[in-house]
């Protein structure tokens, strides 16, 4: 019988943060698979590091990380292959995946390729939406308000009609384009509306006022707005 692929989400960082059950299934595996920059480390294996059995296989997908979408999904291919081998021999597959495997997470390639042959089944993992919710001690939404989730990356047009279209917002991806993101907030007049948090949960966590937050960012950070008039900001 060919083994099963789990999708195992880890949360933002914090090991601390991981479920019951993905600790359990990870301390228990044969064959963990794992993303990690083409040529450097795994954040998702860091996360999980002393849960993974000392005689664990493991499965590095070395992922590049290039605006170009085919080097990576040549990646995605090359690992889907090597776990399906994994699957096909009877053994079972642990996929590590930092926050949530359907939340922005690299799972969902690894699903696309692999689901139709084999079992299949995803732990969810605490989203880094709601990691930095908790830390910034910032409620994002109640009653009937809604909440919308964008990617930084967009086009300026797009992320300032969104933004000014919306009641609360969490803006993910900001890297490189904290300067863009942050002067749409300001000129909507919402900058004392939002909170900067730069890789919740690590020792070089950062949770500030957006207006105080450095100008460069790392991949890993995430803006917060809400338009209430909530004392908490």
């Amino acid at each position: 019988m060919a083994g099963k692929l789990w999708g195992v989400g880890l949360g933002p960082g914090d090991p601390d943060l991981l479920t019951l059950r993905a600790a359990r299934l990870i301390g228990g595996a044969d064959v963990v698979a794992y993303p990690a920059l083409a040529g450097g480390d795994s954040f998702a294996r860091s996360i999980a590091a002393d849960l993974i059995p000392a005689g664990a296989r493991e499965i590095v997908m070395d992922v590049p990380m290039t605006v170009e979408r085919g080097p990576a999904q040549a990646a995605y291919d090359t690992g889907a292959a090597e776990i399906a081998a994994a699957l096909e021999a009877g053994q079972d597959v642990v996929c590590l995946c930092e926050g949530d495997p359907f939340f922005y997470g690299s799972f969902m390639y690894l699903f696309a390729r692999l689901s139709d042959r084999f079992e299949v089944e995803v732990v969810p993992g605490v989203t880094s939406v709601s990691a930095c919710a908790a830390r910034a001690g910032m409620p994002l939404v109640a009653r009937n308000e809604r909440l919308t989730v964008l990617p930084g990356p967009l086009p300026e047009p797009e992320l300032r009609e969104r933004v000014a279209g919306a009641e609360a917002v969490a803006i993910m991806k900001v890297g490189r384009h904290m300067a863009k993101i942050r002067g749409v907030i300001d000129d909507l007049g919402l900058l004392d509306r939002s909170v900067y948090v730069q890789r919740v949960g690590l020792p070089d966590e950062v949770v500030c006022k957006l207006a105080q937050a450095p100008d460069t960012a790392p991949y890993f950070s995430m803006i917060l707005m809400n338009k209430g008039n909530d004392p908490w900001l």
